[in-house]
């Protein structure tokens, strides 16, 4: 099989609005709705566990809480959980985005840090770094959410929800948003989840059989060698074919 010509045609398929809707949910169909960073961001965090239970849980949330007093945010989202995340939880996400966008945006924090050395890891700690300065809260549900600062990339968490944050972004087609214009879609990492993992062990793109941060470099690198400037193209497609069990 030529794997390369197999996942061609799979991308080809799968570019269309038709694929997300609300038969065939992702995070990202609400996303769509809004448009807006901060609220994909959310999206993109809460985006764990069973696909309908997660765009069940983002159709119950008021984005609008992002421009209201910490107060209001509170008592808004006081009764809404959603697996590791307690109400307190949440609260703070809500309430340390609308800090944040006081004074700056999640883009420009992005930027700042990634311009550097064109290190999307590095602008995704910055991101981390501060929205937890902007509204200091622990818990072990908040830090799961947040995700912690990659120091390294060998036995370390994929960052699998903030690369797809990125994905949708960065990347402009009939699936992602392309609202960020400043990074290089080439400088993206896969966000590597089980179905990505599995899927692309079993096709011979992946030889790394520890799951972590590592193991997404590896697998871009791999599919950089079928498009080296737009390597994420095949994120949806390698996804679908895990998740509908298609090989």
């Amino acid at each position: 099989m030529d794997i390369k010509k197999r996942l061609d045609a799979e991308v080809a398929k799968r570019n269309t609005q038709n694929e997300i809707n609300e038969n065939n949910p992702d995070p990202i169909l609400v996303a769509h709705k809004y448009r807006n960073p901060a609220v994909s961001l959310i999206c993109a965090l809460f985006a764990y566990g069973n696909v309908n239970q997660i765009v069940k849980f983002l159709h119950s949330l008021d984005f609008s809480l992002l421009n209201e007093d910490d107060t209001v945010i509170e008592n808004a989202l006081k009764n809404h959980y959603y697996r590791f995340q307690t109400a307190a939880d949440i609260s703070a996400l809500f309430i340390a985005l609308k800090r944040l966008h006081v004074n700056q945006t999640l883009e420009e924090i992005f930027q700042n840090a990634y311009d550097e050395n064109k290190s999307v890891i590095e602008g995704i700690n910055a991101l981390i770094q501060r929205l937890n300065s902007l509204y200091v809260h622990h818990s072990r549900g908040y830090t799961f959410l947040l995700s912690k600062v990659s120091t390294k990339t060998k036995g370390t968490g994929a960052l699998k929800r903030w690369m797809m944050f990125l994905r949708w972004m960065v990347r402009d087609d009939n699936i992602d948003m392309g609202l960020w214009k400043g990074i290089d879609k080439a400088d993206l990492i896969m966000p590597l989840d089980t179905h990505t993992f599995n899927v692309s062990r079993r096709l011979g793109l992946l030889k790394r059989k520890t799951y972590d941060l590592q193991a997404a470099i590896e697998l871009t690198n791999k599919l950089k060698t079928f498009d080296a400037t737009d390597p994420l193209k095949y994120d949806f497609a390698l996804y679908r074919l895990g998740q509908e069990k298609l090989l």
